[in-house]
């Protein structure tokens, strides 16, 4: 398949519908739109649905998936302040603070990038570069490649891409085949090779592969990772769209090492 940009976009906005429980065109609106949470089985796999709280925004409105008995604080919320300024302190404590009452609190922020093909280029590496299917990955669940591959999905992994310094692996950037359409790019560069190129080279050629395989590649990040976006623009992606995410008391302790805070 030959995709352009608006393809691209068309995709990832219809897979974040399967996930919101919503029709792709509400990401379009001007108007926000607040829907029902319910499990999909297209979702993306790392998704657990139904949502209690769960904000999109594509730039033009919110779609609000939530749990019904929160749909009146969401809509409330998302009514009361501009797109932008529902992402960010200080007015996320606001819904915060109501989504605590009940035992929940804001967990995951993240900012989803997707390629723009006309700055989709291959990149020199100054390393020997190799393309990694998953039987290549069973000694690589460790620590150090754990943003590239996830050890609980690891089914998921599916394809990747290792810069080679001599024998020993230094960069690996795998992909996750989280939904139908499309594949999640995760990168680790260990230590002493960073800020050489080696995480752009392998995030786009890596990006490649996946439109080979008709799929679209996307790649997260917090929008705090300063490292992690910068390599997302210097490897042809652009900023598509956010997300933020409120989970129960008990687990964004347990992420936090199961200490209160």
């Amino acid at each position: 398949m030959h995709f352009t940009n608006e393809d691209i976009l068309r995709i990832a906005m219809r897979q974040s519908a399967i996930d919101a429980n919503c029709r792709a065109d509400d990401f379009m609106k001007t108007d926000n739109v607040v829907v029902t949470s319910v499990p999909n089985p297209k979702a993306r796999k790392y998704l657990a649905l139904p949502f209690a709280c769960n904000l999109i925004s594509y730039g033009n409105n919110i779609v609000a998936s939530v749990e019904e008995k929160y749909r009146d604080v969401v809509t409330d919320y998302i009514s009361r302040f501009p797109v932008e300024h529902c992402f960010e302190t200080p007015n996320l404590h606001v819904l915060n603070d109501e989504l605590q009452k009940d035992g929940l609190r804001i967990c995951f922020m993240a900012e989803y990038f997707l390629p723009d093909l006309r700055e989709l280029k291959v990149q020199d590496s100054p390393y020997t570069t190799k393309l990694l299917h998953p039987e290549d990955f069973a000694l690589l669940y460790t620590p150090q490649w754990d943003s590239a591959l996830c050890a609980d999905r690891r089914h998921l992994d599916i394809l990747g891409v290792g810069a080679y310094d001599g024998e020993s692996l230094i960069g690996l950037a795998a992909c996750s085949a989280d939904c139908e359409d499309m594949w999640q790019i995760g990168i680790d560069v260990l230590p002493p090779y960073r800020r050489q190129g080696v995480a752009s080279s392998l995030t786009v050629r890596l990006a490649m592969e996946i439109l080979k395989h008709d799929k679209v590649p996307f790649y997260c990040a917090a929008w705090s990772n300063i490292r992690s976006v910068r390599n997302a623009i210097r490897s042809g992606f652009r900023p598509a769209w956010v997300e933020m995410t409120a989970k129960s008391v008990d687990f964004v302790e347990k992420m936090n090492g199961g200490k209160r805070i």
